[in-house]
């Protein structure tokens, strides 16, 4: 399972006072605890910061960069902000992320085309995420093209099938699963990334709600997740999917 650890993300009061303070040593324990519970990459995300996005996720890939060597998720869905950003990572990551609701889909594919970034597309479109599994599923499969257009190969796309809050759509899983199990059958190459928080938004039991989320989404052929990488219980799925799955 390819971790991306959410945790420096200014949609976190705690991290969006920090960032404002520019508290250099709570990023890097952030950094440093993600990577030594197993993150493969770290996003850092400026939520709703629009003004100075920019400078913010600069400042975040300073901090970050100068404490741990793993890759960065870049966290934008501003192409000008990506394009800023991008050349100061030291090493290829992912962009997080694209949709086809706008020309963003084609602009960050033409960035990346000749580098080693992966990228995760949602499925989304210009009124919002299709409650048709179908539908998401044709959305999936116009990105898959556009991809091949762009010569971005299928192991770099990450396909986001999205999940919404089960507080507000009770079918949340099913649709989610649905989709996610055409696009492996259609495209295997394709990786399944799904933001396993977003399942347990306005619930009781959160974490509970999550590690059962990312079991069942494992089963169906998650490849990434972004997640809580510290929480002690998410491991133990992560782990225990792994081995169950016999994945190395």
């Amino acid at each position: 399972m390819i971790v991306i650890g959410e945790k420096i993300n200014c949609v976190v009061p705690v991290v969006k006072k920090a960032v404002e303070q520019r508290d250099k040593r709570m990023i890097r324990e952030l950094a440093q605890r993600q990577v030594e519970a197993g993150a493969h990459y770290l996003d850092v995300c400026a939520g709703s910061e629009t003004e100075n996005e920019t400078e913010i996720i600069l400042w975040m890939m300073d901090v970050v960069q100068n404490v741990v060597d793993t890759p960065l998720c870049i966290d934008s869905k501003n192409v000008r902000v990506i394009e800023e950003v991008i050349q100061y990572a030291k090493r290829p990551g992912i962009i997080n992320s694209v949709s086809c609701k706008d020309e963003n889909c084609d602009a960050v594919f033409a960035l990346i085309k000749e580098t080693h970034w992966q990228i995760i597309v949602q499925t989304i479109q210009k009124n919002g995420v299709p409650e048709d599994p179908r539908c998401r599923f044709a959305i999936a499969d116009a990105v898959y093209e556009k991809a091949l257009k762009h010569g971005i190969a299928p192991d770099r796309l990450h396909i986001d099938p999205i999940v919404a809050a089960v507080s507000k759509d009770h079918h949340s899983l099913r649709k989610f699963m649905q989709t996610a199990d055409a696009i492996k059958t259609s495209y295997p190459a394709v990786k399944i990334t799904a933001a396993i928080s977003n399942i347990s938004l306005g619930m009781p039991l959160r974490k509970k709600l999550n590690q059962h989320f990312y079991a069942l989404a494992s089963y169906i052929g998650l490849d990434s997740a972004i997640l809580d990488p510290c929480d002690g219980g998410m491991r133990t799925s992560i782990l225990t999917m792994d081995a169950l799955l016999s994945r190395s």
